[in-house]
């Protein structure tokens, strides 16, 4: 067992979490990460969501074969996905009394310091009312041309979590953690447990390891991690589809991989 500070904790969900085997979102995957945040906030404990899964949502809608490579088109696709992507959320937390908020972020959320000051207010008192915020990137403004967006939302879940002072990041994907070896072409690639610091060979399993089809890799997640656990936050980082994974964590079960955030003094 595991002993981890968890009374408030950020759960970010990748893009091939959150996808169902065909198209959309799926649905009962969202039910269960509903039921269990529910169940874990009745014992005292904090959550915020950072999902992904707005434009590949609209891609859905709109009968696309793949992902857009063109800007507008992404952004039109970001359009329809996230109003449809807050109604299944809503749903979901809606059968347990549970209340949610869209927040939607930009880089410039967290570098304007007028803003930044209004997006912690407005956090706080959301976890202060009980409401469950979800955020995501404001895909529909964004431009990612020149290098101003998050990548899968995986450092903006860092950036949410640091500036919460969140106990504990929670990263779903599609991987059980990370291995010393690409599970995929290695039967007998290891999952490595606990990771202390990110040192180089961390770094070039990170490069082995992951989702051929997200838009975060493992290296990304290995970046977000570092960028916890210099601020003192712990990072986990397991396969979303395991059943009860968040409540599992939080409750000290060995689950994926755990990125000890150095503790302050």
């Amino acid at each position: 067992m595991r002993s981890l500070r968890a009374n408030r904790v950020v759960v970010k969900i990748g893009t091939n979490t959150l996808a169902s085997e065909g198209r959309g979102l799926n649905y009962g995957l969202i039910e269960n990460i509903a039921e269990q945040i529910s169940e874990l906030k009745r014992q005292g404990k904090e959550f915020i969501v950072v999902t992904s899964g707005a434009i590949g949502l609209g891609c859905s809608e709109l009968s696309l074969p793949k992902r857009p490579s063109e800007i507008v088109l992404r952004q039109v696709c970001a359009a329809i996905g996230q109003s449809k992507v807050m109604e299944v959320y809503h749903r979901a937390f809606e059968h347990y009394s549970g209340i949610v908020a869209q927040i939607l972020l930009t880089y410039d959320d967290f570098s304007d310091e007028k803003k930044h000051e209004n997006l912690r207010n407005g956090i706080r008192e959301l976890l202060r009312l009980d409401v469950t915020p979800i955020v995501n990137e404001n895909d529909v403004v964004a431009i990612d041309e020149i290098g101003k967006t998050f990548g899968d939302n995986d450092s903006l879940s860092a950036m949410v979590a640091v500036d919460t002072g969140a106990d504990l990041l929670i990263i779903l994907t599609d991987v059980d953690g990370l291995y010393d070896r690409d599970p995929g072409d290695n039967e007998g690639a290891r999952l490595i447990r606990t990771v202390t610091a990110i040192t180089p060979e961390i770094e070039v399993m990170a490069g082995q390891t992951g989702s051929k089809l997200a838009v975060g890799g493992m290296r990304t997640k290995i970046t977000t991690a570092r960028t916890c656990m210099e601020a003192g936050c712990d990072v986990v980082i397991a396969n979303g589809r395991e059943v009860d994974v968040i409540r599992k964590i939080v409750e000290g079960e060995e689950m994926g991989t755990l990125f000890c955030g150095r503790r302050l003094s």
